[in-house]
């Protein structure tokens, strides 16, 4: 009986050995390193920008329970000297301010 002849396979055929899948494959992984750092960098900036954000909460619930304990208070007085004082730059009549100009 004659024995059958098994077709060889051509050697460097393969499509893993073909250049142009190869350039893909590198290309394929430069392209997700780089989407991969981006992302990455936009995070820390929005953890950034969240804990920034997170600071100006705190100093606006602070500002507010302040607020609020002047409201509930009798006494409007001291809230209204504050904020004239603050807010609008007023002082009393017999009152002087010194101002530094040196610092410009």
């Amino acid at each position: 009986m004659p024995r059958k002849k098994k077709p060889k396979k051509a050697k460097g055929k393969s499509f893993f050995n073909n250049i142009p899948f190869k350039i893909v494959a590198v290309a394929l992984v430069i392209c997700c390193t780089a989407i991969s750092v981006s992302t990455e960098y936009d995070r820390m900036q929005k953890e950034e920008e969240l804990l920034s954000i997170q600071e100006k909460i705190k100093d606006y619930e602070n500002e507010n329970a302040e607020l609020q304990r002047n409201l509930e208070g009798d006494d409007m007085t001291a809230y209204i000297e504050k904020v004239a004082r603050e807010d609008f730059n007023y002082a009393y009549p017999d009152e002087q301010r010194f101002y530094d100009t040196s610092r410009n």
